[in-house]
This record gives C-alpha cells, structure tokens and sequence, in this order.
C-alpha cells in the first residue's frame, strides 16, 4: 500500500476500537471493568484451588494452571486498554507499547494453542493408557513439555512480531480494532503487505491446524476406548474428565480460525469476535472448568468449609 509521506514517522497509535453508541459509554465500562475482576478472580481462584488441594496435584491440573494463568494473562495485556478506551483519550499506545502487546498477545496465544494439545494428549495417556500414565506423565516430564509450550509461543510470536514491524509506517496511526493485532497494523504500512498476510495466514494455520489435528485425533482414540467400557458409569466418568476441555478447545478455535484464517478481511465482525476470544473466552475458561469437572466443585467445596 502505497502512502502519500513515507518518511514521517508514526510514534503513537489509536486503538479506534469497536462502534457502539456514545451514550452506552460508562455502561461498556463498568461492564468490560467487571469481566476483566471476574477473569481475574475466576482464574486464581482455580489456581488456588489447585494449589492448595493435595488430591488436585495431578498433570492434568498442573496444565490447567498454566492454562489459568495465560488466560489472566492475556487479558490483562489487552482488556485494561480497552477499558481506558472508554474514557477520552483512553485507547492510545505508544509505537514501543504497541509493539509489545502484539508479541505478547500472540506469545500467550500460541502457547495456549500447544497447551491445549498437551492436554489432549494427557487425556489420551490417562484414558488410553492407564497403566503406562504414571511413568510417560511424570513431573519432570509434564515440566518439560509445558516448557516446550512457552518456548514454542516465544518463537512463533517473534517470529511474527519481527515481520510486521520491519515494515514501513506512515503517518496514519488510527488502528480499527480493540488492540494491537497483525491484520489491523497491517493496514497502516506503507508498502505491499501481501506477502505478510501470507505468511501469517500460513504460519498460525499450520500451528493451528497441526493442534487442532492432534487434538481431533487423540480424541478419536479416547471416544473408540471409552465405549469399549462396560460400565455406564465409568463410560460417564471418563467423559465429564474430557467434556470441559473439549468446551474450551471449541471456544478458542472457531474465533481464531475466524479471524486469521480469512487475510484482508474488512468484515466488521471481526471486532466482535475480537472481543469474545480476548474478553470472555478467559472468563469462560475457569466457568467451565468448575461446572463441568467433579474434582474441582469437590475440592472448592472442601476449601469453603475449613475455611468456615
């Protein structure tokens, strides 16, 4: 895309946001202040929970509390700019804050994309191979392979970061979106974006088809074994352990594939998905979690009455 004063340098940017009616403003604050508490709120207390319940100490819940931790932290690099948007002036970021927040939110993002798929595959051991779980799940291995999440989103989300910003940047600094994201920035550069938008499109649908097969699969496999059990209720038993993490796989999906899978998209949905999958999907997560898992009511029921 060519621009008129290419040698102007851009050194704030204006998050422009999502329409909305100028009279609904200090309703969208209080409403978006209290989302981002609960988010906060919602995914302590599981880490809490977690930590403080002896039965919980588990690989499935030690992935789980990374899990609870990505999602507070994901929405706080995004959730508080949006809500200073709501104020004058609010939705401002400096070239450097801008930066940052685009790496981070892909970093977190990848990274809960592969922990998804580690928990996927911890499910597969524990339903498909009971007796080899205790040996292939050790703690020293489940440190290791959620190591090699967070080392995996680092990459990918350099990677991308580094590809966006070698870009010229013109004088136009008004994003349309609720944050720093790469289809939204490469709107502003001035020269041919196409190959970026390539590159992404590849990039994060190689990640996310390549997780997303993994996790079909395993699940195959886990279905195919658990109506090989006799019992009703061992069949229900290992369904519930796998229904919360298929719940939160499907709500983490759809809006990714949704909105980077489509390159140069103009489709003002895009804003709303945005604010699903930034905004609530972390919020949704520990709901989730806590209403469809036995161990965790059992354990927060526990919690409550010794500290009654």
């Amino acid at each position: 895309m060519a621009c008129e004063n290419q040698t102007s340098l851009v050194e704030f940017f204006v998050l422009i946001g999502f329409p909305y009616p100028s009279d609904l403003r200090g309703l969208l604050f209080v409403f978006f202040m209290l989302i981002y508490l609960l988010t906060l709120l919602g995914n302590l207390l599981i880490l809490l929970v977690v930590v403080a319940s002896p039965q919980l100490h588990k690989p499935m819940y030690w992935f789980l509390c990374h899990l609870s931790f990505l999602d507070m932290t994901v929405s706080t690099v995004i959730v508080p700019k949006v809500i200073a948007g709501f104020l004058d002036g609010g939705g401002i970021l400096s070239f450097e804050g801008c930066v940052c927040q685009l790496f981070l939110f892909h970093f977190l993002g990848c990274t809960e994309c592969f922990l998804y798929t580690l928990m996927a595959y911890d499910r597969f051991l524990a339903i498909c191979r009971p007796l080899h779980y205790g040996t292939l799940m050790s703690h020293s291995t489940c440190v290791l392979l959620a190591m090699g999440t967070w080392i995996g989103g680092c990459l990918h989300s350099t990677l991308e970061t580094a590809l966006v910003f070698r870009l010229p940047f013109g004088s136009r600094n008004q994003i349309n979106y609720i944050f720093c994201d790469i289809p939204a920035v490469l709107k502003l550069v001035c020269a041919d974006t196409a190959l970026n938008e390539r590159i992404t499109m590849v990039d994060v649908g190689f990640v996310a088809t390549t997780c997303f097969f993994l996790i079909l699969t395993s699940y195959m496999y886990i279905v195919s074994t658990i109506l090989k059990i006799r019992s009703a209720k061992g069949r229900r038993r290992a369904f519930s352990t796998c229904t919360a993490h298929i719940t939160v796989v499907v709500t983490y999906y759809v809006p990714l594939v949704f909105i980077y899978l489509r390159p140069g998209s103009q489709d003002p949905l895009d804003g709303v998905v945005a604010v699903f999958y930034t905004c609530l999907t972390p919020l949704l997560n520990p709901i989730i979690y806590t209403l469809r898992n036995k161990d965790i009511k059992i354990a927060l029921i526990s919690l409550a009455r010794k500290k009654i």
